[in-house]
């Protein structure tokens, strides 16, 4: 059981990227953080430019201040605050950075993450996308306090969700961010209510999700239609499965599987003017397709275009 505090908790958040963002947006609606801590702006893009972190962004439309750390565990200014008038809880998402003591221990519940996997399952850094690749049909998220160890200190709450059949990994994690903004306010409440009690995890049945690759975007004809389909649902938004044509990439950001079956590359039929590719097992419809160094067209629209008929090969 967790001890109550006597009046409102200070809180704090750590985050950088997409998913830490799409939390922040719907945590500030909600409660107040008195410090929000990202990592500075990368360069990048033409004339290598200044770009902040999504979660800085977030910070920009809401008028929310900022504190730039690459090292925030090390951070000396960071490291006074701490001492001097630590928090009730470190609210840790989608951070970049591992957090070290006396970070995880001083804040009187701790360092809490929100995490898109049902733990044990699927630690690591990308836990939807290693789900689609798997062919999972639920994943849910976690609400866990954070120890040395990754993803492995003991939850508080957690929610399932189906994976249904057409949402990409980028609409999937703005769902479990959603749910895991809703768990955290839960926590909080319970944990300002002294009535939590965390459930340890079960490390011997943990499962893990590597970062994914670039070259783990690359699809081929000669693979069953489902891990084609698995494949471009796990790399939307990024870094966005592709096939090679005549030697170019042609990313493929929408599709679905189809029970007609071919020779694999082979145009079999159109779907409302959308191409119909047979794969080693069954076949994809393409629905929104990106040729290199071009914008994303919808199939029908790029079909038209390169003059595809039935029985073509794109190979």
């Amino acid at each position: 059981m967790t001890p109550a505090l006597s009046r409102d908790p200070v809180l704090w958040f750590f985050g950088t990227g997409t998913f830490a963002a799409s939390c922040l947006s719907h945590l500030a609606q909600k409660i107040h953080f008195d410090l929000i801590v990202t990592s500075p702006p990368s360069s990048g893009g033409r004339g290598m430019k200044s770009i902040p972190s999504p979660v800085e962004k977030t910070c920009d439309l809401l008028h929310l201040p900022v504190f730039h750390s690459s090292r925030a565990s090390a951070e000396p200014e960071l490291a006074a605050r701490l001492s001097e008038a630590p928090p009730a809880c470190i609210l840790v998402v989608d951070f970049g950075q591992k957090i070290r003591e006396p970070f995880l221990s001083a804040p009187a519940w701790g360092c809490l993450n929100i995490h898109p996997s049902l733990l044990p399952a699927y630690r690591g850094a990308a836990p939807v996308q290693r789900a689609l690749l798997n062919g999972e049909t639920v994943t849910g998220v976690s609400l866990f306090r954070l120890v040395e160890e990754m993803d492995a200190g003991p939850i508080l709450l957690q929610e399932e969700w189906a994976i249904g059949e057409k949402a990409s990994a980028g609409e999937i994690l703005e769902i479990l961010a959603e749910k895991g903004s809703e768990l955290y306010l839960l926590g909080v409440k319970c944990l300002n209510e002294g009535s939590c009690e965390y459930r340890d995890q079960d490390s011997e049945s943990a499962s893990y999700a590597p970062k994914i690759a670039n070259n783990e975007a690359e699809c081929s004809w000669s693979r069953p239609s489902r891990s084609i389909v698995a494949t471009v649902r796990a790399m939307n938004p990024s870094p966005g499965a592709f096939v090679l044509i005549l030697g170019k990439r042609v990313k493929i950001w929408e599709a679905v599987s189809h029970s007609s079956s071919g020779q694999p590359g082979e145009i079999l039929d159109f779907v409302e003017g959308c191409p119909v590719v047979a794969a080693s097992e069954g076949a994809v419809v393409l629905l929104s397709i990106q040729p290199e160094g071009k914008k994303r067209l919808g199939g029908a629209e790029w079909a038209r275009g390169i003059r595809l008929k039935k029985g073509d090969f794109l190979q």
